[in-house]
C-alpha cells in the first residue's frame, strides 16, 4: 500500500494475557515488541494495539507503550473495551507514557463491553498538555439524546450491571459477550451462562491459550457451546475426541482456515478434531485460487443486476457460499450501491 497507493495503512497487533505476569510467558513484552518491528518493517503507518477484551492494565499499558516508543517510530493508536470499568485508568497510564490515539465512545454509550467515556476522559485529561478541547455542552446534549435511543435496543444489552473483574479470567471480547448471551439462550443455555464463560476460559486453554478476536473467538465460544450443551469438560474432549463430531467452525480453525497461532495448535487436539484430514502449515491464503474479478463483476452483474457497486462484489468472491444471500440483500439495500 505505501508503494502502490496513496492510501494510508493501519495495522494491529491484539493484545491477550498480561505482560506483568511471569506465569503467562507466551504473550510478553518481547511478543509484542517483535510483532510492532515486524508490522513496521512490512511498511505499515500507523500501529494499532487492539485489547478486544480489555485485559490490559495500567502498568502493563505503561510497559507495553513505552516499549514500543523504543523499538518503532510509527504513531501508535491503542483500543481497549471497558468492561473491567478499569480501562480509564489504562488510558491515562498510556496517556503519560505518550500513546498518540485512543478510542472512546461517547457517554452514554460508553463503559462495560463499549469504549471508556469520551466526556468523562475529556475532564481526566483537562490541565494536562494532552488536553484537546470538546465543547463539553455539546458532548453532554449528545449523550442524553443517545440515551434515549440506546433504550429502544434494550434487548441486545450484555446484561452486565456493572464492570466485572470476571474478564482477566475468561477473557471474553467486549464485542462477543453481548452476542454469546443470546446465543446461549437460544440453546437453552440462559441459565447456564455463568458456566458458558468459564467453559470459554477452559476452551481457551484447550485450544493452547490462543489471541481471541473476530473470528477466533466466536471458534472459541461456538465450543464453549457445545461443550456445556453435551456436558462435555475438556478432559472429556481429550477422551472422547475420536466419537465427537465437532463445529464446523472449530474443524476450520484447526485446519488452518484463519492461520497459525503463536507456537502452534496442540498437536493431540489437533488430530482428534481433523481426524484424517490434513492440516494447513502456511498462510491460508497460499492455497486461494486467483481470482479474476473482472469475470466475477460481470457474472455478478449478471445475476443481480447494474445497480450494485464493485466493492459488493469482493466478500462474494471470497465467501461464495453467502454469495446468493449476500447479492439479494444488498440489490435491495440503498445503501450498499
Amino acid at each position: 500500500m505505501r508503494n502502490k497507493t496513496q492510501g494510508l495503512a493501519e495495522a494491529s497487533i491484539c493484545y491477550t494475557g498480561d505482560i506483568l505476569d511471569p506465569k503467562r510467558p507466551k504473550y510478553n513484552l518481547d511478543y509484542y515488541l517483535r510483532l510492532a518491528k515486524q508490522i513496521e518493517d512490512a511498511g505499515a503507518h500507523i500501529l494499532c494495539i487492539k485489547d478486544m477484551a480489555g485485559l490490559l492494565k495500567p502498568y502493563a499499558a505503561t510497559e507495553l507503550i513505552q516499549g514500543l516508543r523504543s523499538t518503532i517510530s510509527l504513531p501508535i493508536h491503542l483500543h481497549t473495551h471497558d468492561t473491567s470499568s478499569l480501562q480509564a485508568a489504562t488510558y491515562l497510564k498510556a496517556v503519560e507514557a505518550d500513546v498518540d490515539v485512543i478510542d472512546v465512545a461517547l457517554g452514554s454509550l460508553s463503559g462495560l463491553t463499549s469504549q471508556p467515556n469520551f466526556n468523562s476522559i475529556v475532564e481526566m485529561l483537562r490541565g494536562t498538555p494532552r488536553h484537546r478541547e470538546f465543547d463539553q455542552r455539546s458532548l453532554n446534549e449528545f449523550s442524553n439524546y443517545w440515551e434515549t435511543v440506546r433504550e429502544y435496543y434494550y434487548p441486545f444489552e450484555s446484561g452486565l450491571k456493572a464492570g466485572t473483574s470476571e474478564v482477566f479470567q475468561h477473557e471474553i471480547p467486549g464485542g462477543q459477550y453481548s452476542n454469546l448471551r443470546p446465543q446461549a439462550a437460544a440453546l437453552g443455555l440462559g441459565d447456564k451462562f455463568e458456566q458458558v464463560k468459564q467453559t470459554f476460559a477452559d476452551v481457551n486453554q484447550l485450544f493452547g491459550d490462543i489471541v481471541k478476536v473476530t473470528p477466533s473467538s466466536k471458534v472459541v465460544g461456538d465450543m464453549a457451546l457445545f461443550m456445556v450443551t453435551n456436558n462435555l469438560t475438556t478432559q472429556d474432549v481429550l477422551e472422547k475426541g475420536e466419537s465427537l463430531s465437532f463445529p464446523e467452525s472449530v474443524q476450520s480453525l484447526f485446519r488452518g482456515d484463519i492461520g497459525q497461532p503463536e507456537g502452534g495448535w496442540p498437536a493431540d487436539l489437533q488430530k482428534l478434531i481433523l481426524k484424517d484430514e490434513k492440516p494447513f502449515t502456511d498462510r491460508p491464503n497460499e492455497h486461494l485460487a486467483p481470482i479474476d474479478f473482472d469475470k466475477e463483476w460481470a457474472a455478478f452483474q449478471t445475476k443481480f443486476g447494474p445497480r450494485l457497486s464493485l466493492p459488493i462484489c469482493f466478500p462474494t468472491c471470497s465467501t461464495p457460499k453467502y454469495s446468493s444471500s449476500i447479492g439479494r440483500t444488498c440489490s435491495s439495500s440503498a445503501t450498499c450501491r
